[in-house]
């Protein structure tokens, strides 16, 4: 499937070069005012801004005029912000107007009822008869980081930080919540945001057309956070279609759970062992919480990929090796058996109390952790590192960036945990650029989701192989 036309048509949607917002006032807590506001005034996005609202009035900087049409020039993108009622009508004014993309961050439509399925109708049918593109309705809206664009209500703040620092993980969320929480971690974390985009009850574009879009730009991984999958199998062939990571949790699996999404976003009760299912058959990297979705993206971006399952663990403390080795016993992966050269090579170093797996150090200079990385890396029987230190000294940072540059020529991955307080953890992430794991699980969960993405990009490649 050729899905370059396509990307050409959302490439719009977060490379805008003038943006008009519908519904945009000064009045007191007027939403579509600080998105006028982020894009004039906060983060200098460079295309043109204009307002539209009962005054034509002008918002933060922002020209106003009374309808679409009295703007008088074409317009990339449309964003409204108005009463479900009335969205429909200003839909056709955009598609009269030669607007062909616009993201409806208005509620009151499927999620509502009767009335509001007859609404959203209304939206899909405008859409159809000018070859319209549509994020929504009930949805936060886009950001692009490299761009600096965004289009998310009430963002002012959060977006002025998450601009200076573009990654290059990217997300389609069904929730604007689990959005917010997950740029707002990842300003923390080593990955920045690429791009973001809050899909709602996804009328017309859903997260099958963006895995095809991200597939083609600068993201390295994508994350999804979905309520309901309306295309199961448009979602199958993209992610199929796609050689990046693709992390996706889905809510909704419980009949709780179900019944709240179908509140929230319009979300259809799923049967959840089929999308196990396909998830596996697609190479979908399902997760077990939201929070992963922010954590396990520097697995991905700052190590290779872990191509067998035979782990060495690593640590200064031998009750994290036992811990470690107790966590590993409960994966698919195993703890590595070295050869009796590998044994033989620890064993003759200082410091070293048990040079089988976990390998146990007390205290040690820097080259005898450079040492003992290099001895296990160039282990045949070792695919991977579990690394379980504590930062006793400031040198032990400094030697775990020499480990992330080992991997990277060994290409075999370390997944690197320091038992120290948060606040030591995050200076040093930040300080020495370390893909740090803030806890033991979640280092392990890494390995485990990195061997499953490396069998999963063999998978798609044997595949391709057999179609051509």
């Amino acid at each position: 499937m050729d899905t370059t036309g396509n990307n050409a048509n959302l490439e719009k949607f977060f490379n805008p070069s003038s943006v008009v917002v519908i519904g945009a006032s000064n009045a007191a807590f007027n939403l579509g005012a600080t998105i006028c506001k982020t894009l004039k005034e906060d983060i200098a996005f460079s295309g043109d801004v204009f307002a539209v609202n009962r005054g034509g009035e002008d918002v933060h900087g922002a020209p106003g005029f009374k309808s679409v049409g009295d703007i008088g020039r074409p317009v990339d993108l449309a964003v409204i912000l108005a009463p479900a009622a009335v969205v429909p009508g200003f839909v056709r004014d955009c598609g009269e107007n030669g607007i062909r993309n616009i993201v409806i961050e208005s509620s009151g439509f499927s999620e509502q009822g009767t009335d509001g399925r007859r609404l959203q109708a209304e939206i899909a049918e405008a859409a159809r008869r000018h070859s319209m593109r549509i994020i929504g309705p009930n949805c936060l809206g886009i950001l692009d980081n490299r761009n600096r664009f965004c289009c998310l209500y009430g963002a002012n703040q959060l977006v002025q930080k998450t601009v200076q620092k573009p990654g290059t993980v990217s997300y389609v969320i069904q929730s604007g919540g689990v959005g917010g929480l997950v740029v707002e971690r990842l300003m923390e974390d080593l990955p920045g945001v690429n791009k973001m985009v809050c899909i709602g009850n996804k009328s017309d574009v859903d997260e099958s057309d963006f895995i095809d879009y991200f597939t083609t730009d600068n993201t390295e991984v994508i994350g999804l956070y979905l309520e309901n999958v309306q295309r199961g199998n448009k979602l199958m062939a993209a992610s199929l279609r796609c050689p990046k990571p693709i992390l996706v949790y889905k809510s909704g699996v419980s009949e709780a759970g179900s019944a709240a999404a179908l509140s929230h976003t319009a979300g259809m009760a799923n049967n959840d062992a089929v999308f196990e299912g396909a998830c596996r058959q697609a190479g979908l990297i399902r997760l077990r919480s939201p929070e992963e979705l922010h954590a396990l993206p520097k697995m991905f971006i700052d190590m290779p990929l872990l191509s067998g399952k035979r782990i060495a663990v690593f640590t200064n403390s031998g009750a994290f090796g036992s811990i470690g080795a107790d966590l590993l016993a409960e994966t698919p992966l195993a703890m590595a058996r070295f050869t009796s050269r590998t044994r033989e090579s620890l064993s003759r170093l200082p410091g070293v109390f048990n040079a089988g797996n976990p390998v146990d150090i007390g205290p040690a200079l820097p080259e005898v952790y450079l040492q003992i990385y290099d001895i296990l890396l160039s282990d045949p029987g070792v695919d991977g590192l579990l690394h379980v230190v504590g930062m006793w000294r400031d040198y032990v940072a400094d030697v775990m960036s020499e480990l992330v540059e080992l991997c990277r020529r060994h290409r075999k991955p370390a997944a690197l945990f320091c038992f120290n307080s948060m606040a030591r953890v995050r200076t040093a992430r930040a300080e020495k650029n370390l893909p740090l794991f803030n806890t033991l699980e979640e280092a392990v969960r890494a390995l485990v989701v990195s061997h499953q993405q490396f069998h999963y990009l063999q998978k798609k490649e044997k595949k391709r192989g057999r179609a051509h």
